[in-house]
């Protein structure tokens, strides 16, 4: 592992353990050549994902962008950081699944969207209007009006 602070590449390994969902190893490396401490964080990757866009452009797939996504709409939310890590591990996990390598950028919105129904209403609507494009305040009432009828999860749940 190449050191981030002065480039070396002969780094030592400190310490390791596994996250708290055990999803991830978290390893402490230390760089010889300048001193400095760094941590790393090592995921198992069962395939490499891409992403078609709907303009049929293929990216590669970028966990940490899934991740400040659901971030974003789980914002000052009764949500722990250790329950949004959990959430995308999941996406993640249901993509690898499929057996897919390409997987539809519409698809990881719809999983998104599945799972954020679940965990919190205000941030399943917060991501449904980047999502789904809203544009005025007649978008927001007509998906409201559509979850209406739902039940979702409130604090009180």
């Amino acid at each position: 592992m190449r050191c981030p602070f002065c480039g070396e590449a002969d780094t030592q390994v400190k310490d390791s353990r596994p996250t708290e969902d055990s999803s991830a190893i978290r390893r402490r490396r230390f760089c010889g050549s300048c001193s400095q401490r760094f941590t790393t964080i090592e995921r198992v990757q069962l395939r490499e994902l891409m992403v078609v866009k709907t303009d049929a452009r293929r990216v590669a797939f970028d966990r940490d962008k899934l991740a400040r996504s659901v971030r974003i709409a789980l914002n000052k939310r009764p949500v722990d950081e250790e329950r949004i890590e959990r959430i995308v591990n999941g996406i993640v996990r249901q993509l690898e699944a499929s057996g897919e390598t390409d997987v539809k950028s519409d698809d990881i919105g719809k999983l998104v969207m599945e799972t954020l129904k679940e965990v919190d209403a205000v941030a399943y609507v917060r991501f449904a209007s980047v999502y789904r494009d809203f544009r005025e305040a007649k978008d927001f009432e007509a998906f409201l009006g559509l979850m209406g009828e739902a039940k979702l999860p409130t604090r009180n749940d």
